[in-house]
């Protein structure tokens, strides 16, 4: 059975999530990545970074060519992974049996990690993972020495992740059907961002095919309450459901009301992503 312990005493634990912070836009230039990840993600990004995207965090601004898979009515996202008492919400979101623990941030930005030994041959993807996030933000991936609270990457049937920092070891399931974006998305949902089509606001720029979505899927598609960190909706968002997840038929789940934009990309985080890690974690304020 899965016991999750919520404690905050170790050097890095979790920090309460202030959910009417409203901080100002930070800075989003490079950061050095710790450097225990520095040669392993060099290595990794010397050839793809897998089968299906070739693409590295790009710089803001900056337009990067990447390969899109086409559109697939499921992702290694939508791969449920059940174990013990856990459920598992919009696909991809770990929810323990006690589901009313406080979501929390990682302390100091800084999130420690152990991969199991089964992911040995993956490692430089989880490393390509984090610097797609370290590159633009102040947060920071270092290995677990003592810390109580950490990230632990375990093998999976799809790609799967708690919501913010919930304490103790806490499991971040990638499977091998999962690309180094997919695994990026999910380590975001662990620093504490939910899906970005469940916003409130997300009816003023998407439409919900709800005809055409899996029986039973509905909910992964219902909106939630939130903070929004006062950043505009965002349909390039690495944290967006593709037009076609879910899809009971193979129509589109998902419509676009503004036109143009990629849905469901996972190759790189967009700008508004980087915003909001940034402001969700202060990083203007650490950086500064």
């Amino acid at each position: 059975m899965w016991f999750l312990v919520f404690i905050c005493i170790s050097t890095v634990g979790c920090a309460p999530l202030n959910q009417s912070q409203d901080a100002a836009t930070p800075t989003t230039g490079n950061v050095t990545v710790t450097s225990v990840l520095d040669v392993h993600v060099t290595e990794s990004l010397t050839g793809p970074l897998n089968n299906t995207h070739n693409a590295t965090s790009p710089t803001p601004g900056v337009t990067v060519s990447v390969f899109l898979d086409p559109p697939q009515r499921a992702s290694a996202e939508t791969l449920e992974e059940l174990q013990d008492n856990m459920i598992v919400q919009e696909g991809d979101i770990l929810i323990p049996e006690d589901r009313n623990a406080v979501q929390t941030l990682w302390a100091g930005a800084v999130v420690p990690f152990t991969i199991s030994d089964d992911l040995a041959d993956r490692v430089s993807n989880i490393y390509a993972a984090f610097k797609m996030i370290s590159d633009f933000t102040c947060i920071r991936f270092q290995r677990r020495t003592t810390e109580l609270n950490y990230l632990k990457f375990l093998n999976g049937r799809g790609c799967a992740s708690f919501v913010g920092c919930r304490g103790g070891a806490q499991a971040v399931y990638f499977s091998r059907s999962c690309s180094v974006g997919n695994l990026c998305h999910e380590i975001i949902h662990a620093l504490g961002l939910h899906h970005e089509h469940t916003r409130k606001d997300r009816d003023q720029y998407i439409t919900v095919q709800w005809q055409s979505i899996m029986p039973g899927r509905q909910k992964n598609f219902k909106v939630k309450s939130g903070n929004t960190l006062n950043l505009p909706y965002d349909l390039n968002s690495i944290m967006h459901y593709g037009q076609f997840f879910f899809s009971a038929d193979g129509s589109p789940t998902v419509l676009s009301k503004q036109g143009g934009g990629q849905m469901g990309q996972r190759t790189h985080l967009s700008q508004l992503d980087v915003q909001r890690l940034n402001r969700l974690y202060h990083c203007d304020e650490r950086m500064g």
